[in-house]
């Protein structure tokens, strides 16, 4: 079927079971970011294969809603169909139910899928629809009565994540949350998120694209641990290893069926931002307590093993970047490069350094005005050729078991316009401006966003995106709770604290011409005055200098430019030959 024919046939189905309105997430049973292969029913029933969006789909009206880093992607990939883009100035607000709200009438049925969205977000449904005398039903999964093909939950191996690489053992771990447990005055705690349950249990797999996680549920008691998981995916001395360490398996689907057997002697504690509304109901009969995620607070702040593993991690990426760059300039003295072939290359790069894993992300390789579509993804018969001129964005990342990795650079082949070197420019200052930041303890991210976009509101400049994301160690490459953004999402409102490790990519697009980024990750520390914290910079590789208008820079910006190069060089240089190492030299040299 193609994607009317779709969008036909789910209505026929809503049409049988006296639906208005069917909303389709980008998530899966645990509200992943990037789902695997089953969860995705958003982009099988629109085509649109943006990272964030929601399709809704009425008996006259089909629409996607996404952000400003899919428009451009979003209009191409919704061209050939009956779905409307509807675009979300504000990622966080609740746009495709306020339009329902205006939409239908009254006594309206307005169906999801109560696996894939979480008991906050019905919460908030509810509360925008019964304004309007809307009912929210909670229904079985409506896209699988005509998705005829849909792949079978994932059955790929689990592997451990040594804790040589982790720097705490899970029983270490599970001591932490136990702590957390008692103090919330509950007997167990519900783990639904992939990677809270693999940094936990220092387990990891292939489930899901980029992110080193596999399918599972979790349930922690003071003493006991209950783990659902397809049997066949663990290696037999895993299994035994688990089992020594007082670990239960259980068939993964088994999890609904062991929640409702809770009563109220289990005061179950949960986070109502991830659980699904299929797990909060299973657990009628229990005590339910709403508290923290008590495993994603705890992996947001690095331990020690795990910063010092990114500070070398990050040189091994570094080399791979030279390698893969310098390939690039020598290759197009001779030939064009599709941005698909040198997202490979970056790949094949960092392939070749110790305890690679994969890339982190699927690479973002803008080449001219590709490069304002702020996640575009080449594809190889459709992606452009890059030529020696013009503005090249690469954003790209690896997976390591010894970290996670997450880069942009914007490169010109050609001597840049004075517009694009302002815009460059001041995209530079306020990277800088973000990096050599002093802030008392308790500042958040919404407060530490206006650093990095300063400089380009100065000149009444802007981008529509948050500045920053926090980063997983082998793990999700977007990590929460912590960011840089303006608001009042999470990513805003969450203080920063000592350990965090997190992106700093600010940008300026300008759609059809050229779009550019400068991002390095950073990790929290105190500075030198009590009470006052700073960040260092671990990312390790040039940012190109052709593209710096210097007049528009102070000294103390192009001090840590030439400091920040110098030190580049210096980590860099002992692991390459003559030939990069000059390569690497020259763009470090001092402005």
């Amino acid at each position: 079927m193609n994607i009317n024919e779709r969008i036909a046939a789910l209505r026929s189905v809503m049409r049988d079971s006296g639906i208005d309105a069917y909303i389709i997430p980008s998530g899966d049973p645990h509200q992943s970011e990037y789902p695997a292969a089953p969860w995705k029913g958003r982009e099988w029933i629109s085509g649109f294969t943006g990272s964030a969006g929601t399709a809704v789909v009425t008996m006259d009206h089909a629409g996607i809603w996404t952000d400003s880093r899919y428009f451009l992607q979003a209009e191409t990939e919704l061209a050939s169909s009956d779905f409307e883009l509807h675009k979300m100035y504000n990622q966080f607000s609740p746009g495709y139910t306020i339009w329902l709200s205006k939409n239908l009438a009254p006594g309206s049925k307005v169906a999801i899928d109560g696996p894939l969205f979480s008991l906050n977000q019905k919460t908030k449904f509810e509360s925008i629809l019964s304004k309007r005398d809307i009912e929210l039903v909670i229904t079985d999964d409506v896209i699988d009565a005509v998705w005829n093909d849909r792949p079978i939950v994932p059955l790929e191996p689990v592997f451990e994540h040594d804790v040589q690489f982790a720097g705490r053992s899970r029983s270490e771990k599970l001591e932490d949350v136990r702590a957390v447990i008692k103090e919330q005055h509950a007997t167990h705690h519900l783990i639904s998120t992939l990677d809270d349950i693999g940094w936990l249990l220092n387990l990891r797999g292939y489930d899901v694209e980029f992110n080193p996680v596999f399918v599972a549920y979790c349930v922690v008691g003071l003493n006991s641990v209950d783990l659902f998981v397809d049997s066949s995916k663990l290696p037999a001395d895993l299994s035994s290893k688990l089992a020594e360490d007082n670990i239960q398996l259980h068939p993964y689907a088994s999890i609904y069926d062991f929640l409702k057997t809770c009563d109220q002697s289990c005061k179950m504690l949960i986070d109502a931002s991830s659980i699904n509304i299929k797990l909060y109901e299973s657990l009628s009969k229990a005590h339910r307590m709403s508290g923290p995620a008590i495993c994603r607070d705890l992996k947001a702040i690095k331990n020690d093993t795990e910063i010092e593993h990114f500070r070398k991690v990050m040189v091994k990426d570094g080399v791979a970047l030279t390698h893969a760059f310098k390939w690039l300039e020598d290759t197009l003295d001779e030939r064009t490069v599709s941005e698909f072939e040198f997202s490979n290359k970056l790949a094949e790069c960092r392939s070749q350094q110790e305890h690679y894993y994969g890339e982190s992300f699927a690479a973002i390789i803008g080449y001219k005005g590709n490069g304002a579509i702020i996640h575009y993804r080449p594809h190889p018969d459709t992606s452009a050729q890059i030529h020696k001129q013009g503005i090249l964005l690469a954003d790209s990342g690896g997976q390591y078991f010894d970290g996670t990795t997450d880069i942009t650079r914007t490169v010109t082949f050609t001597p840049p316009s004075d517009e694009e070197k302002n815009a460059y420019t001041r995209v530079l200052k306020g990277h800088i401006g973000l990096s050599m930041a002093k802030f008392p303890k308790g500042t958040n991210g919404a407060q530490l966003d206006t650093f990095a976009r300063q400089h380009l509101w100065s000149d009444e400049l802007n981008y529509l995106h948050g500045t920053g994301h926090g980063v997983g160690f082998f793990m999700n490459v977007h990590e929460p709770p912590q960011g840089f953004a303006p608001g009042s999402s999470q990513r805003a409102t969450t203080v920063h604290e000592i350990g965090m490790v997190s992106s700093n990519e600010p940008g300026y697009y300008k759609e059809g011409h050229y779009g550019i980024r400068i991002e390095n990750l950073i990790v929290v520390q105190e500075a030198d005055n009590e009470g006052f914290l700073e960040f260092e910079t671990i990312t390790m590789f040039p940012i190109d200098t052709e593209l710096v208008e210097k007049s528009l820079m102070t000294e103390a910006e192009i001090n840590w430019l030439n400091n920040y190069h110098s030190e580049v060089f210096e980590k860099l240089s002992p692991y390459l030959d003559e030939i990069h190492k000059t390569w690497l030299a020259r763009k470090c040299e001092s402005i």
